[in-house]
């Protein structure tokens, strides 16, 4: 009698079906994946959506330090220890559509599956990435150049595929949080896109690739 093979791993059916420490999430817009505190025992892949990542400090004060979209995954550092706490809140900016998978079976699949620890991998390397250009804006660069920058990344220019002129609803307060700056500043800087014609919103901001003209400009 033939040895039975082990089922070829499918990524796509991995991320996408529910099984055994997986399930599907729906998260509505500013609801939360996780809140700081929880327990650290899941990983989120985000299959649609926009989703921001906060800290909150003792005194209450708000930081966003990074943005998730369609690809992305949420909360991977409970991988990185024996399970604690979130250090972080993860919030749905629009309408989320996630694959939760448990911590177990999240590292089981790292172990066993080099097609999934390949995808993981290359998130984690351009989760980096993404990291330290963040740091460089931040010490480099104005708040208006920062905002602009904020701005073309929400509307997805330079990644593959076309950019999403429309990006997702968000308020100054948000985007002066992910600056780090003030709100009025923010307005002040809108203002100024939407008057040279970078920019244009109505409830919904319409990004122009003409915007990459503040981030060139010396």
């Amino acid at each position: 009698m033939a040895d039975s093979k082990p089922p070829v791993f499918d990524l796509e059916s991995f991320l996408s079906d529910v099984g055994l420490g997986r399930r599907i999430v729906r998260v509505k817009p500013k609801k939360t994946f996780f809140a700081q505190g929880d327990p650290a025992d899941c990983v989120f892949y985000l299959k649609s959506g926009r989703a921001k990542v906060s800290v909150i400090s003792k005194r209450g004060k708000e930081a966003t330090v990074s943005l998730a979209s369609d690809g992305d995954f949420v909360g991977e550092e409970s991988l990185a220890q024996i399970p604690g706490l979130r250090l972080a809140t993860a919030t749905a900016l629009t309408p989320c559509v996630a694959m939760k998978i448990s911590r177990t079976e999240m590292v089981r699949a790292l172990h066993e599956q080099h097609a999934f620890s390949d995808l993981f991998l290359k998130f984690l390397i351009a989760r980096g990435m993404r990291v330290q250009a963040d740091l460089v804006d931040q010490l480099f660069n104005s708040s208006e150049k920062r905002l602009a920058r904020i701005l073309l990344l929400m509307a997805e220019y330079g990644q593959p595929g076309e950019p999403e002129l429309l990006i997702p609803e968000i308020t100054h307060e948000s985007l002066a949080e992910i600056v780090g700056t003030t709100r009025p500043r923010v307005t002040f800087f809108m203002n100024r896109f939407r008057q040279l014609g970078f920019i244009e919103y109505n409830g919904r901001i319409r990004v122009h690739k003409s915007l990459l003209n503040v981030i060139l400009h010396d």
